[in-house]
């Protein structure tokens, strides 16, 4: 009966349900059903809203599927700005930026910063960032990998950050990162993409006869259990390069040109959206590409405040502790508003107090209540999936958030849909850091940590509610 129009702009949706009432008014002339109440009305509009969550989540698990490491997380994230009109910018030469402007640059290209300058910038009302992080836990390939067992051939990894280990094992597994290839100047060799979709690997299990205590809890070991399989030996195996050589083979890069590589294992299993409502996402690499993804779009959806600089980054190596060039606990972020601030003519001075009118949003992963565990969540203040965005809060100041950040948050989304709940880690219960307060130690700023709330965190496949990442998307645009 009805036609259910894909609908980014909420704004929009009066319209939209305008146009199906006279439709619906006009056919009922001839014979069809009109809608005649406020009810109806609503049940549309619900199931308007509904759709357009659903197709939203659907986009963020394409966005996951698509980006295995994080250098392929930047690489989509610049096609999107690209494709949407932003200015990719250099980092080696100067800048000279114009009000109305978007723009974009690269760190190492597993770290990005997005912009939109206002045409009407008033210098008071600072930098209105929205920070997350491409990287997820997995395994690094180490050089010189192949390693011979019998006749089957390992490739030696090296643990990277703090994955569930034990679900890793038994699952179709692949190869991502990049190759670094040969120039005519040494200093800045090319850097190319890499993923092979297909299965290439698997980490088996110890049989359960062969390891009776399996289901009792076994201590893994991270060289020599999780090292994955990828072939057997025959007769025309050479050990030397195999990898290399594999890559060669399915790639179009000539051996002579390629120096070193950065490639990571990563699960192939595709995302879904899964529950008897279809009100979960289930994927991998959901902390933290889901913030990734809801920023940017927020950023590239939102309504340009023409009076102020809207500023999108998303580090990498926060897993690991953020501490290079390219994580958060650098001057990565700094260095390039402050260079943003001087491209616009104007100077040190007018940066040093845009500082001080600025906020910032991080948005990284937050902890739901296990139904099975709710002794680790804290008995007041816990995240419940779908019924809205986690505020983090720590007595230690683990995040950023604060009555006056969060109150902030409050009055942005006064009037709107979108939803807000407070998180505590239950006392007993350290919990985990993020790139807020780590950014805080390089910029004197307000800021608020949030996070979508999830389940088996970590895990090589992850679950979160679809309300809650639209609500992120939508609080960025505004």
């Amino acid at each position: 009966r009805y036609t259910f129009i894909k609908v980014r702009d909420t704004k929009k949706l009066k319209n939209v349900y305008f146009l199906v009432n006279r439709v619906e008014f006009f056919f009922g002339k001839r014979g069809m059903k009109m809608i005649h109440t406020n009810e109806e009305m609503q049940q549309i509009q619900k199931r308007f809203i509904d759709l357009e969550i659903k197709s939203f989540a659907r986009e963020v698990i394409e966005f996951i599927d698509d980006s295995p490491s994080a250098y392929h997380a930047v690489k989509n994230s610049s096609d999107i700005l690209e494709e949407n009109g932003f200015q990719r910018l250099n980092p080696r030469e100067e800048w000279k930026l114009k009000k109305g402007g978007q723009y974009f640059v690269k760190q190492s290209n597993s770290a990005i910063i997005a912009f939109t300058v206002g045409k009407d910038v008033d210098l008071s009302r600072g930098f209105k960032i929205f920070g997350s992080h491409t990287d997820s836990p997995c395994f690094r390939i180490k050089p010189n990998p192949e390693m011979i067992t019998e006749n089957i051939i390992r490739l030696n990894t090296e643990v990277y950050g703090g994955p569930i280990l034990s679900t890793w094992f038994d699952r179709p597994l692949s190869i991502a990162g990049r190759v670094i290839l040969r120039t005519n100047d040494p200093f800045f060799p090319r850097t190319v993409a890499i993923k092979f979709d297909e299965p290439l690997m698997t980490i088996p299990n110890l049989a359960i006869h062969q390891n009776r205590d399996v289901n009792n809890g076994v201590k893994i070991d991270r060289q020599k259990d999780v090292l994955p399989v990828i072939g057997l030996m025959n007769e025309t195996f050479e050990k030397d390069n195999f990898l290399l050589n594999y890559i060669f083979d399915k790639i179009n890069l000539k051996k002579e040109d390629v120096l070193d590589f950065d490639l990571y294992v990563y699960n192939t299993e595709k995302g879904c959206l899964l529950g008897a409502n279809e009100e979960f996402i289930s994927a991998p690499r959901i902390d933290n590409l889901v913030s990734v993804y809801a920023g940017l779009l927020g950023l590239v959806e939102s309504e340009h405040n023409q009076k102020q600089i809207n500023v999108f980054v998303a580090f990498d190596n926060e897993e690991i502790g953020s501490a290079t060039k390219q994580g958060a606990d650098s001057n990565y972020l700094i260095h390039t508003l402050e260079r943003i601030v001087l491209g616009l003519g104007y100077t040190r001075e007018n940066f040093l107090r845009m500082l001080s009118g600025s906020f910032m949003l991080s948005a990284d992963a937050a902890h739901a209540a296990h139904p099975a565990h709710m002794n680790k969540t804290d008995p007041t203040s816990r995240g419940r999936i779908n019924e809205g965005i986690s505020v983090k809060i720590s007595a230690r100041q683990k995040y950023t958030s604060d009555g006056f950040s969060t109150s902030v948050i409050k009055q942005i989304i006064d009037g709107t849909d979108i939803k807000i709940q407070p998180f505590v880690n239950e006392s007993n219960e350290l919990g985990g850091s993020t790139i807020g307060p780590i950014s805080s130690t390089h910029l004197e700023i307000d800021g608020i940590d949030v996070g979508i709330p999830m389940l088996a965190m970590h895990s090589a496949r992850e679950l979160c509610g679809v309300s809650d990442v639209y609500f992120l998307k939508e609080l960025d645009r505004k």
